[in-house]
């Protein structure tokens, strides 16, 4: 675009300038570069045996038949109860008087035992390893290093 240099200001006579104007551009943009930096890991699982001893409880029920042999009206008809560790389930049957009657055949005594044992054996355990191996053509090279878990 040319100017005007009589019309600038400051400026005698009559002459004209022409100055260039430059366009500068620019482009943006990624691209993939190998650096020659990284890191390989190397996992391996291994199995070893671990002893283990452990408390467990268990309950053994010991049962007796108690012989009771006693004769009830029907409406005291005995339920199960509790004495303790002790679960008592009456048995009762029906006999034919001259009225109807119920008789206490038995008692079914149930006791609880709580008993413990000592249990001994051998479980696989699993521990993992991995090798992470760094290599870099940089400086820094590092060495390779393996963690355990």
């Amino acid at each position: 675009m040319p100017i005007d240099r009589a019309d600038a200001p400051g400026t005698p006579g009559g002459d004209t300038v022409s100055v260039a104007l430059h366009r500068e551009e620019l482009r943006v943009g990624t691209r993939a570069v190998d650096t020659g930096r990284g890191v390989r890991l190397h996992k391996s699982v291994s199995e070893h045996p671990h002893h283990i001893d452990e408390t467990l409880l268990y309950d053994e029920l010991d049962v007796r038949h108690v012989i009771i042999d006693k004769i009830v009206p029907l409406s005291q008809a005995p339920s199960a109860r509790q004495q303790g560790d002790t679960l008592i389930v009456p048995v009762v049957e029906e006999v034919l008087v001259t009225e109807r009657r119920l008789r206490i055949k038995e008692e079914v005594h149930i006791t609880r035992i709580q008993r413990s044992r000592t249990q001994s054996g051998t479980v696989m355990l699993r521990a993992e390893d991995v090798l992470v191996e760094r290599f870099d053509e940089g400086p820094h090279k590092e060495a390779s290093s393996t963690i355990r878990r």
